[in-house]
């Protein structure tokens, strides 16, 4: 069909380029999106969900509607990023995110507990069914992207997303340490076997830039991912450096008036995702 987008879970129609991916769920039906990125991480403590934010940020400057879906349900942190505390509502239709100070679209499990700091003790099915409802029960409003924060590693979750949600592609964040190369080829790895794409590699943390003479200091050491790269024949999009004026808007939930300047590759490789 002429108005394909592609993506057969929000669709009804019966055609001849139906994809056969029967373990899609199907989009609220007041819902549109039209791409769906997913933004991994082998392991913890890497700043996923900080490059996550940033990349919804730079997107929503180039015009884009845009949502995050926080995937890591039992280490949401998206909320704070934006400052924001609670869904806009509810209705029969389903539940409507958080709106950010910009218009962005928020959906987080810290949106719908009675106490933030709560911690959510459930199994992995229960915490993946979760996510899956976010994609099936909350209405997201003409969403050009929506950014999905993996947790860590290779479970529940991302087998989860992968399988349930039309991905698109996927952003790989690591810091460079020496764990990096085993790490990072899981990641890869698993989505291959999903037959997800791996848009590229941001490494975060990549060094610290002296305030007095530039100098660019290598705080965790010479990185090891462009080894790891050259072997997948993927892409570096981005080396983001470690700057506390992000960890401080992060915490104090003003992201969107962060630099985002170092991630236009990043945003080309999801536009063309």
């Amino acid at each position: 069909m002429s108005s394909c987008n592609g993506n057969c879970a929000s669709c009804g129609s019966d055609c001849a380029d139906r994809k056969a991916e029967s373990m899609l769920a199907k989009l609220n039906e007041k819902s549109t999106v039209k791409k769906v990125i997913a933004v991994v991480s082998g392991k913890g403590g890497v700043g996923k969900s900080t490059v996550t934010s940033m990349l919804a940020v730079a997107m929503a400057r180039k015009g884009k509607r845009v949502g995050v879906l926080d995937a890591d349900i039992t280490g949401p942190s998206v909320p704070t990023a934006f400052g924001v505390t609670e869904c806009q509502g509810a209705n029969d239709d389903g539940l409507y995110p958080a709106l950010t100070r910009s218009g962005m679209q928020i959906m987080s499990i810290n949106l719908l507990l009675d106490d933030a700091t709560s911690p959510v003790v459930w199994r992995g099915p229960v915490i993946a069914g979760a996510v899956k409802q976010f994609w099936t029960d909350v209405i997201w409003e003409d969403v050009d992207y929506l950014f999905v924060d993996m947790p860590p590693g290779t479970g529940d979750v991302p087998l989860t997303v992968f399988q349930s949600l039309p991905v698109d592609g996927i952003v790989i964040v690591t810091s460079p340490q020496d764990l990096v190369s085993m790490i990072v080829s899981k990641a890869v790895k698993m989505a291959n076997m999903m037959k997800i794409p791996v848009l590229g590699f941001v490494e975060n943390y990549s060094y610290l830039q002296c305030p007095d003479c530039g100098k660019k200091l290598e705080v965790f050491g010479k990185s090891k991912l462009d080894e790891v790269a050259n072997s997948f024949g993927l892409p570096i999009l981005a080396r983001l450096p470690i700057d506390p004026k992000v960890a401080e808007a992060f915490d104090g939930g003003m992201m969107e008036t962060v630099d985002t300047s170092l991630l236009e590759e990043a945003l080309t490789a999801c536009e063309n995702a």
